[in-house]
């Protein structure tokens, strides 16, 4: 990595671990241990939550010199307008969040600034808001650093295709297994049945889904929350997404003839019948929607909602027909945390809005890496993915900047539920792992550098959201 996109990349996770670590400290009362400033009421204290507030704001010194240091050799280098604005705007900030942090020490997170439209406007709050900017102007600035060393502006199609129904191709070749006669070989048959009913589920897709599920039931009841509640859920929320996997295997069949990821499954292959595969889902989704029900009637019609957006709104309308198709069709992945939240406490709540939001952020941050691997793939079927349609360049930049609105609405979820240090920890370590893939997919431009960077978003949600579970569960 060169020397510039490196320091503004270490800058940007620095202001990250300090809005983080700060957040959690005025959660969880530890700042009220530490009212003076620069040290606690004028003198040096040895209590465990004073010694972080002094940590933290020790921190903040070292990553403020950071942020002088890159802004210095930016300088000496000569970035480009844009990348040279936003590290300004970046820079200009730091002393007005430190200042901001002095206010908060001495005067205390609720202090009001302000009222907007009935809303109160705390100290607090601007402090976190601020430091948001800072991070954000950080990342945008890293954004185009790499994307003027690495990218090729030419790179974009000049015809991409606009959707499915405009590409003749011919089917690709499989190797799928043949199908045995059941009077000659019943036990294969049946093997090779159910392995194909299973793989229309897409249960890959499960474990991730109800971790989110699970992950906002966790945090809306804590450690009083209901065993009863957590199966019916999980179990229900389980079989939707496999309803959901199924109607879109029937309504891509003769598309997934055409890609070489998709040419062997069951009903490419014709190793299902429609008929059959639509019964299928149908009884996966009455099933599921009678377990939703069972836990309370907004579960179940989030549920149904969950499954007509990914099998009608994202497969039919979307998928093929906008270049915005992955970031619209996050919802689908965001709905499980709604349902969660709603299953434990028959409402919508703002904790479950904010993890949605983290989910709903971090899918194209996450899909827009396998796009990238197979962009072939997609163009042979036709679907206007970015890559195809804007080019690998700025599929890359926008993997990034949205690895930022993840990270940032992970930090704000702190605010909104009962998260602790386990979370907080967890959340920059692993999104520093993500951030150091993506970075090395802007130099690598590969798709194992593509692959890498999709397993470590995988890794940093799965990993994020079981920390949020034992979080709220351990008291």
């Amino acid at each position: 990595m060169d020397r510039l996109p490196a320091l503004l990349a270490s800058a940007a996770m620095g202001v990250y671990v300090l809005i983080v670590v700060g957040a959690t400290t005025a959660v969880t009362g530890a700042a009220d241990a530490c009212v003076g400033w620069p040290l606690c009421d004028g003198g040096l204290v040895t209590s465990g939550p004073a010694l972080i507030v002094l940590g933290h704001r020790a921190a903040a010194v070292v990553v403020g010199l950071l942020v002088l240091a890159t802004a210095a050799v930016a300088v000496r280098s000569r970035p480009g307008r844009r990348v040279a604005s936003a590290l300004a705007f970046a820079t200009l900030l730091f002393p007005a969040q430190a200042g901001l942090g002095a206010v908060v020490a001495t005067t205390g997170a609720d202090t009001q600034l302000a009222s907007v439209a009935g809303v109160t406007v705390g100290v607090g709050n601007l402090h976190l808001l601020v430091g948001l900017a800072i991070f954000g102007g950080l990342l945008t600035a890293l954004g185009w650093e790499l994307e003027h060393r690495t990218g090729d502006p030419d790179d974009a199609p000049t015809d991409p295709p606009t959707g499915p129904d405009t590409v003749e191709t011919d089917p690709v070749e499989t190797t799928a297994r043949a199908v045995p006669d059941w009077t000659a070989a019943p036990l294969g048959r049946a093997r090779l049945t159910v392995a194909a009913y299973y793989r229309l589920m897409k249960p890959r897709l499960m474990w991730l889904l109800c971790l989110v599920a699970a992950a906002a039931m966790a945090l809306a009841a804590g450690p009083s929350l209901s065993v009863r509640t957590v199966l019916l859920t999980l179990v229900g929320g389980a079989l939707s997404i496999g309803a959901s996997g199924t109607f879109n295997h029937v309504l891509e069949r003769d598309v997934d003839r055409r890609m070489q990821r998709t040419s062997d499954r069951p009903l490419a292959v014709d190793l299902v019948s429609v008929p059959k595969a639509v019964a299928f889902g149908l009884l996966l989704s009455a099933v599921s929607l009678s377990l939703f029900a069972a836990v309370n009637l907004l579960a179940a019609a989030l549920g149904l909602v969950a499954i007509l957006f990914y099998s009608v709104v994202y497969t039919l309308v979307l998928k093929p027909n906008t270049v915005q198709n992955t970031v619209i069709g996050g919802a689908a992945g965001a709905l499980p945390a709604l349902i969660g939240w709603a299953a434990v406490t028959g409402e919508i709540g703002l904790g479950g809005v904010g993890v949605a939001a983290v989910i709903f952020l971090w899918t194209p941050a996450h899909f827009y890496n396998l796009a990238l691997a197979y962009e072939d793939d997609y163009e042979r079927a036709g679907f206007p993915m970015l890559p195809v349609v804007r080019g690998q360049t700025t599929t890359r930049r926008h993997i990034l900047w949205y690895l930022g609105a993840t990270l940032a609405a992970a930090a704000v979820l702190v605010g909104l539920t009962p998260l602790d240090t386990l979370y907080a920890a967890t959340g920059a370590v692993l999104g520093a792992v993500f951030l150091w893939a993506v970075v090395r997919l802007h130099y690598e431009r590969d798709e194992s550098a593509a692959f890498r960077a999709f397993h470590a978003s995988n890794a940093y949600l799965g990993t994020l959201l079981l920390a949020a579970v034992v979080d709220s569960l351990v008291v």
